[in-house]
């Protein structure tokens, strides 16, 4: 019996992968820099909201008096 893995028509998924992404070199370093920049705005904004959830009422614009800005009339 052969117990070889068979191949697929179209490959798997990490075939599938390697075919569009990491073939060429400078496909996958666009790809390797925009999902770092894009990782990093994601991160950046979820540690943002959450230090914001976390000190309602302590921030300055959360202050009556202070946190108001006066109407230029």
């Amino acid at each position: 019996m052969d117990y070889a893995p068979r191949r697929r028509g179209q490959g798997g998924l990490f075939e599938g992968l390697y075919r569009v992404i990491m073939r060429r070199n400078s496909v996958y370093v666009t790809f390797v820099i925009a999902g770092a920049f894009l990782g990093e705005r994601a991160v950046d904004y979820g540690v943002h909201r959450l230090w914001e959830y976390n000190n309602v009422g302590k921030r300055y614009e959360d202050i009556p008096v202070l946190g108001q800005r006066q109407s230029e009339e």
